[in-house]
Parts: structure tokens; sequence; C-alpha cells
């Protein structure tokens, strides 16, 4: 029976420490973007007075509000960008490098 190298569960812990992070980052930029998203929809759908506010001659209070969700889609997609490119493709590099190694 062979038995694994120590470094071997080093390396597999360390993935595992990578794909939770990932995941944990994934799932709570995805949060915060839902609850945004369904909360403009549930106030759209259940209570459009609101929205309906006017906030000059010709616009209401509702279109700067959509503008300001597709605002935070592209920040929150550049905050999972930065990320990824800063911490996580670092991490995995280091990972994959230690596991060809041996």
């Amino acid at each position: 029976m062979q038995t694994e190298k120590p470094s071997a569960k080093m390396d597999e812990e360390k993935f595992r420490k990578l794909v939770a992070g990932k995941w944990k980052a994934s799932l709570t930029l995805t949060a915060i973007m839902m609850a945004a998203y369904f909360g403009f929809i549930l106030v759209l759908a259940y209570a459009p007075h609101l929205l309906a506010v006017k906030i000059g001659e010709h616009m209401t209070l509702g279109i700067p509000i959509g503008i300001m969700i597709i605002v935070l889609a592209i920040f929150l997609t550049g905050v999972y960008v930065f990320w990824a490119n800063s911490s996580y493709d670092k991490s995995v590099q280091e990972v994959l490098k230690s596991m060809r190694r041996r």
C-alpha cells in the first residue's frame, strides 16, 4: 500500500482552500447582485409609486435607480476580476507548480 507524501496532502489542502475561497467570493458577489436586482423588481411590482416619483421634468426616480443597478453589476464584475487577477490566479499557479514538482 502506497502512502501519500506530506506535500501532496498540503497541496490538496491548498487546492481545497482555493476552491472554497472562489465559491465564497462568487456567491457573495452573486448574492449582492441578486438582492439589488430582485429588490428593484419587487419594488417595481409591488410599490411602483415609489419609482414613479418625479425628479425632474421628464425623469422619474426609477431611471437612475435602474442605471445604478447596471453600474453595480459592472462594479461587482470588476471587483471579481481584480480579486481573481491579484490573488486567486497567483495562488492557483503556486499550487500547480508545487504539484508539478512531485
